[in-house]
């Protein structure tokens, strides 16, 4: 026989009986029991001990349990955050107002605080572990083997959480040095779409002046050419003013003209073939008493003017012609396109070769007004620089397209020195 307790009806209080062994699988639950005097022998006091240690242990897995799905959780953030899907969603959602970090702040520095918080909580609750485990148990009453064996596992445990530790600082500090590369980047990227701004701003170019270049046309094609970005106002006069220098033979081609709809040759100046030069005013012509096509540069101004259809002509600041009834009481019609070294037989296009310009040009200006002949010659000795109120020559109001180039210019009196 052995000493068992049961208890009566459904357990208040317990009774202390004797009964046989095979009579233990029926009743309540069995404490220890007490020794006379208070005291359990080694025996059981160990088994108290091992049940106790178990609890714990139990409790230690339930918690390291926990502690790794805090870190697989964190690791999965982490993860989104440097992946390089992460990268770009993050990146791209950011403008929408789409965290996609999960429960991160999309805020790098914001990031960076919480991962330091959450470590942090990691090495708390370590400690926490060690202190609960020292409180818990009693090292000195258990058996060698086993007090190691936790040892061994605690040591473990604490050398994982610290290398997952050091693992999330040195992703932190990566996470801050990409962070402040692309600050980087894109503050350089702002400082130069700055400065772009700010020189279209002041009107600057690529040359020392926004008038001081020239356009280049070196070969007689359909496709060379330069177009004038603003168009004309409805005219009742004008005068057109440029520098060219060509030895194109024969003709030099068509320095400029200007189409309307219904009309391409609303205002037009060529010289084709072995013919003179002419100025066409509304598909009207005038022949010019000009000669230019020695390969050197020369100023030319035309003025006309709706009255009486009067037009005059000036080489190198010289009037050699002039003359009326061109086109007489026909306002230039506002709206057309202006293009630079070649002949529009439809607005903006449909060039032949045969009458494209040869050569280089500058300082094409106009007016809405007819120039008087002392300011033609000092605009052509270089005493004054008058730019045209219609239509003035800076880089930013010619483009050029199909292989024409723009260069730097001569100086005016360079050009006066090669007449």
């Amino acid at each position: 026989t052995g000493m068992l307790l049961v208890a009566a009806g459904s357990c208040p209080a317990f009774v202390c009986t004797s009964l046989p062994l095979d009579a233990a699988g029926a009743g309540c639950p069995l404490p220890p029991v007490p020794m006379q005097g208070g005291a359990l022998p080694p025996e059981e006091e160990l088994k108290a001990t091992v049940l106790q240690l178990r609890e714990t242990v139990l409790q230690q897995k339930e918690t390291i349990s926990s502690q790794r799905e805090a870190i697989r959780e964190l690791t999965g953030k982490l993860s989104r955050c440097e992946g390089a899907d992460g990268k770009s969603a993050w990146k791209n959602e950011v403008g929408k107002g789409k965290d996609t970090m999960g429960d991160l702040p999309r805020d790098p520095a914001q990031v960076i605080d919480q991962l330091s918080r959450t470590m942090q909580t990691l090495k708390d609750r370590l400690e926490s572990l060690e202190h609960q485990l020292r409180a818990n148990v009693s090292y000195a009453a258990l058996p060698s083997d086993l007090r190691e064996m936790l040892q061994r596992r605690l040591g473990d445990l604490e050398r994982q959480l610290l290398s997952k530790v050091a693992e999330l600082e040195d992703e932190k500090s990566l996470l801050h040095n990409e962070t402040s590369a692309h600050r980087q980047k894109t503050e350089t990227a702002l400082n130069a779409l700055l400065e772009r701004v700010s020189e279209l701003e002041k009107g600057n170019s690529a040359f020392k002046a926004p008038d001081e270049f020239k356009v280049s046309l070196p070969l007689r094609t359909n496709y060379l050419y330069g177009k004038i970005k603003k168009t004309l106002p409805e005219l009742y006069a004008f005068t057109v003013c440029l520098w060219l220098r060509s030895s194109a033979s024969p003709g030099i081609g068509t320095p400029f003209s200007y189409a309307v709809p219904g009309q391409a040759n609303e205002i037009v100046l060529i010289e084709w073939g072995n013919n003179p030069i002419e100025l066409l005013i509304n598909d009207k012509v005038a022949q010019l008493p000009l000669f230019i096509s020695d390969g050197k540069w020369h100023h030319i101004c035309i003025t006309w003017t709706t009255r009486d259809g009067m037009w005059e002509a000036f080489q190198d600041g010289e009037k050699l012609g002039t003359g009326e009834n061109l086109a007489p009481w026909h306002p230039i019609k506002p709206g057309g396109v202006l293009i630079l070294g070649q002949e529009q037989d439809t607005v903006g296009g449909r060039f032949d070769a045969t009458q494209a310009f040869v050569g280089e040009m500058s300082q094409f200006n106009i007016w809405d007004r007819v120039l008087k002949a002392e300011d033609i010659m000092n605009i052509a000795n270089c005493s004054i620089n008058m730019p045209g109120n219609i239509i003035p020559w800076v880089d930013n109001n010619v483009d050029v397209f199909g292989g024409a180039t723009k260069w730097p210019v001569e100086t005016c009196e360079e050009r006066l020195l090669d007449l």
